[in-house]
């Protein structure tokens, strides 16, 4: 009998480390796939999200959703055993590809560098110094969320480096003023691909420009590419409605729904955290304070997060200044030869750069200027740097671990065909004032069951852009329709709890992911509706942008007057 035991175990252990090597999901199999299992490839997202509201954890709920993906594609007939066995090896070459793919390993040292930076200027009493410095100006929970929700539009380049950097920088301030850590990490999440979606320069330009582009061509239309882009920004109502909601819930100082509830808690018994949340960073990162010796100063925290963000802006110009260089674009090679600090050779070079690569590059050097910065200030030695810089690291290990799930999750959605099983289900005949409405659903549902804007909008526009044209030709039809795809799309990269940019904004404000998700879910549904209410629908009847959005606004601004209620100070 032991000897069967040890036949099989040697025969999984060999087949596991046969089939590592493998390459992971394959998304040409998409379109197969969905017409194969149709419904049932909503599946693997539903158990996620579901799982994750239920049992409150995430890494059990990402798991058990790769693996229900895995049991799909590799169950053959009633054969479970071998199903089990085989979907077990899917989910490993999942997480290995995940790691194996270049953007994903750095954005995952990106986030444990910055863990281990945040950690030298807690050290330094350099987030001590900021906070206190900054709790002169921010003395109420309203300056203090207004404070975090302006950092987030200068932060505008890039989505991830709005969401690792804020949170560590503004939670001692609004723990003091007792503002909930859901609330922290919503105005972190709704300042994050938000406002990188729509800025002139940043990491998502080039991409967005690109489909755009593509699209164009596909139709035969000829018109400059990132011109429209720009005219597609009064169009991204949820964009700017959310940024706008936001602003508006501090000024007056109301919330509605969960997020009320948290805030009252906080206020009321100076929780910021619920009794049984589990916040997404380990207590190596909260418990990191200097020693008595140590003078605080905001130059212990300015001087390496600036040194961040300098070398993140230069890191954009010449990485991708170089991948231009090294392709076959001979016309852009041209400009940054001619003009290589003109606003069109700085965009292009931003949305040509490899940001995980950047950034954890930028958070590397910022690290290591801590670090000198502390040794010569006495403050403790190269051993004791060294030792608070991986203890910085370590605190972040579980965000690594929910990322490479997430990913995976995202991986076996595209081969299993969900988010083109969505389109065809969701795309038929319509009213050409109702196409931009339908697009802008499409997109937040596929991008809330997907976790991916990128994805979502790689999906949608080659589909919209001809679909518009062909109902009806005209370019501010067109810009509008456009406008839907890029915002629907962001939806669900700034609501969906199994998107990276949720994710990564639950670990800057240090919440648990589940209250962060679960609190901020109504406001950004509400604001979805309310995008396609006053925006999308009026402009698709025809209603001039110029009249539509400053409606909006005072929409969005009289909801959360009238539905929210006072929280106490």
């Amino acid at each position: 009998m032991k000897s069967r035991y040890w036949a099989i175990l040697s025969t999984l252990v060999a087949l596991l480390f046969t089939a590592l090597p493998a390459l992971a999901a394959d998304s040409s199999l998409g379109p197969a796939n969905a017409a194969r299992f149709g419904f049932w490839t909503l599946v693997p997202p539903l158990v996620a999200i579901t799982l994750a509201f239920i049992t409150r954890n995430v890494v059990l709920s990402l798991f058990l959703g790769v693996f229900s993906g895995a049991m799909l594609l590799e169950t053959k007939g009633f054969n479970l055993y071998d199903g089990m066995i085989d979907s077990f090896l899917r989910v490993s070459r999942e997480v290995l590809g995940s790691l194996a793919d270049p953007w994903n390993a750095g954005i995952v040292l990106q986030c444990l560098a910055i863990g281990g930076l945040i950690a030298l200027v807690s050290k330094m009493g350099g987030a001590r110094a900021i906070a206190e410095a900054l709790a002169r100006k921010a003395r109420t929970p309203r300056s203090s969320q207004f404070v975090t929700w302006l950092m987030g539009l200068f932060i505008f380049f890039d989505d991830y480096a709005n969401s690792l950097t804020i949170g560590p920088i503004m939670r001692p301030v609004t723990d003091r003023m007792r503002v909930s850590r859901e609330k922290l990490a919503f105005i972190i999440d709704a300042t994050a691909a938000p406002i990188a979606g729509i800025a002139l320069i940043s990491t998502w330009v080039a991409y967005e420009v690109g489909l755009i582009k593509d699209g164009f061509s596909a139709i035969g239309l000829e018109a400059n590419a990132y011109t429209s882009f720009v005219e597609t920004i009064p169009y991204r109502f949820y964009n700017i409605f959310i940024l706008l909601f936001v602003l508006a819930g501090i000024m007056f100082m109301r919330e509605f729904g969960p997020m009320l509830k948290a805030e009252r808690r906080a206020r009321r018994e100076g929780k910021v955290l619920d009794d049984n949340a589990k916040p997404m960073v380990a207590d190596e990162a909260t418990d990191l304070e200097p020693e008595e010796h140590v003078v605080p100063s905001i130059w212990n925290a300015i001087i390496p997060i600036g040194t961040l963000i300098a070398a993140a802006f230069l890191g954009f110009y010449f990485n991708g200044y170089h991948s231009i260089n090294g392709g076959d674009n001979a016309a852009l090679q041209a400009l940054l030869n001619e003009s290589p600090m003109s606003f069109t050779a700085i965009r292009e070079c931003f949305g040509a750069s490899d940001a995980s690569v950047v950034l954890f590059q930028s958070a590397l050097i910022a690290g290591i200027v801590a670090m000198t910065m502390g040794v010569a200030k006495r403050i403790f030695s190269v051993e004791q740097a060294i030792g608070t810089w991986v203890q910085g690291v370590k605190s972040l290990n579980i965000t690594a671990v929910i990322l490479l799930l997430a990913w995976s999750l995202s991986g076996m959605i595209k081969e299993l065909g969900t988010a083109a099983w969505l389109v065809s289900v969701l795309s038929d005949s319509m009213p050409a004032y109702l196409l931009p409405s339908i697009i802008f659903i499409m997109g937040s549902i596929i991008s809330f069951a997907t976790g991916t804007s990128y994805g979502t909008m790689g999906i949608l526009m080659p589909l919209a852009i001809p679909l518009a044209w062909a109902i009806a030709p005209e370019h501010e039809y067109l810009i509008l329709n456009i406008g839907a795809v890029l915002t629907g799309a962001i939806f669900g990269d700034h609501c969906s709890p199994i998107s990276d940019t949720t994710i990564l904004s639950s670990m800057g404000a240090a919440s648990d992911h589940i209250d962060h998700t679960r609190t901020q879910l109504p406001y950004a549904v509400t604001v979805a509706v309310m995008a396609v209410l006053c925006g999308y629908l009026p402009a698709g009847l025809g209603l001039p942008v110029g009249l539509t959005l400053p409606l909006g606004c005072a929409a969005v601004i009289a909801l959360v007057y009238f539905a929210g209620k006072k929280v106490e100070a």
